[in-house]
């Protein structure tokens, strides 16, 4: 199938993962850690090249009309862990359009998203620790990339084994369109190698 295969340069994640543990080393299970940004790149081949991480601002805690729909549509669909502001993401549109237009004027375009997942299962409140977190999507992750329908969806995930700090990642396509109960699509990321 093409488009399945990601490549990427691992020193383009280096921000995007400092970013997150910060996010993490600050959290309290009243505060989950949040971390996302837009993946700029290339379809080359039957690959896709992910050349530019941008972020944008979270409009899901500026909005109040984002804040009603989050609890008319999300909150009963997904639970009322999604009345608390810091969590699920939502684009800035200015930000997005921003980044889109930089992205094309460079020949590029908008391939996805990357947000990070922390072990929430072990440090979260004790009601939302029966949900396993890692780096697959979880059911609001498979709403969003359906909804977005962006090609490519990057899940970091954190946790802490033994006083130190791990991390994964999975690469996601969105469920088909005429066929969303199959759920998301792996994706294989391969990373380039620096030259010597």
């Amino acid at each position: 199938m093409r488009d399945r295969i990601v490549l990427l340069e691992p020193s383009l994640l280096t921000d995007f993962i400092g970013d997150s543990v910060r996010e993490y080393e600050a959290c309290t299970p009243q505060l989950p850690p949040r971390c996302w940004a837009v993946l700029v790149g290339r379809f080359v081949e039957d690959a896709m090249r992910v050349e530019h991480v941008r972020y944008a601002r979270n409009i899901r805690e500026l909005d109040a009309g984002v804040l009603q729909e989050f609890d008319d549509s999300i909150v009963p669909c997904f639970g009322t862990a999604y009345c608390n502001k810091r969590r699920g993401f939502w684009c800035d549109p200015k930000d997005l359009l921003r980044i889109t237009r930089e992205a094309q004027a460079e020949g590029m375009e908008v391939l996805g998203s990357i947000h990070l997942h922390p072990d929430w299962h072990r440090i979260g409140p004790p009601q939302e620790r029966k949900l396993r977190v890692s780096q697959d999507p979880t059911p609001m992750d498979r709403h969003i990339f359906q909804n977005t329908g962006w090609p490519l969806n990057i899940i970091l995930y954190l946790e802490r084994r033994g006083g130190v700090l791990y991390h994964s990642l999975g690469a996601w396509a969105p469920p088909p369109d005429s066929e969303p109960e199959r759920g998301c699509e792996p994706l294989t990321l391969r990373f380039s190698i620096p030259r010597s």
